[in-house]
């Protein structure tokens, strides 16, 4: 037996260390995104109709972040981000969303909240808490308890009352469907006329509030809604509050608030090898 095993091992040696010595076969990898349509809604960043004043750019929507991720993954864009509008807008861009689509698209992408912070938006609470009883019965007879319970806050005044009303819409409507929030950018001095003069992050607004404050709150709703959250404010490279980075913004001297088209590039580069850690359809 010993013998018929030793010869077994000599016969099969050459093809054991052809086998090591082969090169491996290239895998093919599709990123999960490709291919996929993705409804995008948002403010100005977002908005199709923000071309830059003295940039010809009519008819291009390659510059956008939504547009340099089509030319990267291929992905179909369904676009209704408006200008100016905040969390409070964001219920008008679902249901013209879902009028112009119904369900057939793959994934959402919202990226919003920084007109909510130059406007004073209070940022409220997550929940509204109200005494009730609940019957319990873990190994022990049923029991009832008097407690005090929370429910998601709908207050449409508030920033955190705001994204419960839209993510609630948002869970509702398309249960089935990825949903992805991005944090806002970092922001500096911008004016866009006598009364539109916004000051850079290293201030408040009138509520004392800093932009900081609201990216928490949009980071906060991926663990109250269950859904991911990328954290462009941390993760995007892009900070015109340093003046060395002020060329991924529309202008120097007016616009340090827009990503110019090199700033939506690198947006749209970090979004790409994010999104490779999600599902987008199921």
């Amino acid at each position: 037996m010993k013998k018929t095993i030793l010869l077994l091992c000599i016969l099969m040696a050459p093809a054991l260390m052809r086998a090591q010595n082969a090169k491996p076969t290239p895998a093919t990898f599709c990123h999960p995104w490709q291919g996929a349509t993705v409804a995008y809604l948002g403010d100005s960043i977002t908005d199709p109709g923000e071309v830059p004043a003295g940039h010809d750019w009519t008819g291009r929507d390659d510059w956008h972040y939504w547009g340099c991720l089509q030319q990267m993954l291929g992905i179909r864009p369904l676009v209704y981000g408006i200008n100016g509008d905040r969390w409070s807008g964001i219920p008008a861009q679902i249901s013209k969303l879902k009028e112009e689509h119904g369900s057939d698209f793959d994934a959402i992408m919202i990226f919003i909240g920084t007109n909510d912070y130059v406007t004073d938006t209070p940022i409220g609470e997550w929940y509204d808490y109200s005494r009730d009883s609940v019957v319990m019965a873990l190994g022990y007879p049923a029991t009832k308890y008097d407690v005090i319970r929370r429910t998601p806050a709908m207050n449409p005044e508030t920033l955190k009352g705001r994204i419960n009303i839209s993510m609630s819409i948002l869970k509702e409507t398309w249960p089935e469907k990825q949903i992805v929030l991005l944090t806002p950018i970092h922001r500096a001095y911008a004016t866009f006329g006598a009364e539109n003069i916004q000051p850079d992050e290293s201030y408040p607004n009138r509520l004392g509030l800093y932009i900081s404050d609201y990216v928490d709150a949009v980071k906060e709703t991926g663990s109250v809604w269950s859904v991911p959250v990328i954290d462009l404010f941390s993760m995007s490279g892009v900070n015109p509050m340093v003046e060395a980075q002020v060329p991924y913004f529309r202008r120097a001297d007016t616009d340090r608030l827009h990503p110019n088209d090199k700033g939506h590039n690198r947006i749209a580069k970090t979004l790409m090898y994010q999104l490779l850690t999600l599902p987008c359809r199921f």
